[in-house]
């Protein structure tokens, strides 16, 4: 529920290890409320997790994941359709922050997505699509299991995009997991596609 709106509902699905789900629908379908449900930024209205626990429907390997929230955010890596970048840090400064390391150990993470020669710019100065690559490469840094993605190809050229597949090829070949809303074909192999409806008002 979101303004007192049922956004979704009737949503029945799984992600196995090294798989990878896309989200599709129009816009106000409840792409983003979905992976911000899983990512616990909204709470679920109602659902019954996977072995018939509560968890607003969600569970991992059977497990509620309301047992341990804690443990259920340290597996997930949630980047937002929104740049969550602070003008006045460098990019360095930015991805070593979100990925809480040492501003001198992010370079291979920028490198991945090009922009490795900005890390002692102030990230106000980048351009839209700099900015996206920046976001982005917090997923080279992380070791979470799960990506949830929303839109992460807004502002991104081709090369940007080709980046990001390569390393969404990665993280799964490791057996990590994605689950992503976006309007553009990816170009990703063994993907399953959840169609979202709008309900009516």
């Amino acid at each position: 529920m979101r303004g007192g709106r049922m956004v979704f509902r009737d949503l029945d699905f799984s992600l196995a290890p090294g798989g990878a789900l896309i989200l599709r629908g129009v816009n106000g379908a409840g792409k983003s409320t979905l992976l911000r449900v899983i990512a616990g930024l909204c709470p679920p209205a109602d659902g019954s997790g996977g072995s018939g626990g509560g968890g607003g429907g969600l569970s991992w390997n059977g497990e509620d994941v309301d047992a341990d929230p804690a443990a259920h955010r340290a597996r997930l890596c949630y980047v937002g359709h929104l740049d969550a970048v602070k003008p006045v840090l460098t990019v360095a400064e930015n991805l070593a922050f979100w990925g809480n390391v040492d501003a001198a150990e992010v370079g291979p993470a920028l490198a991945r997505f090009g922009i490795d020669r900005l890390a002692d710019l102030p990230a106000g100065l980048l351009s839209a699509g700099q900015k996206r690559r920046l976001n982005l490469a917090r997923l080279a840094l992380s070791d979470a299991p799960l990506w949830l993605l929303d839109e992460p190809t807004v502002s991104l050229d081709g090369d940007g995009t080709a980046a990001l597949v390569s390393l969404i090829a990665d993280h799964r070949a490791r057996g990590g997991s994605v689950l992503a809303a976006t309007h553009i074909e990816l170009g990703i192999t063994g993907i399953a596609v959840l169609s979202m409806a709008v309900l009516a008002a």
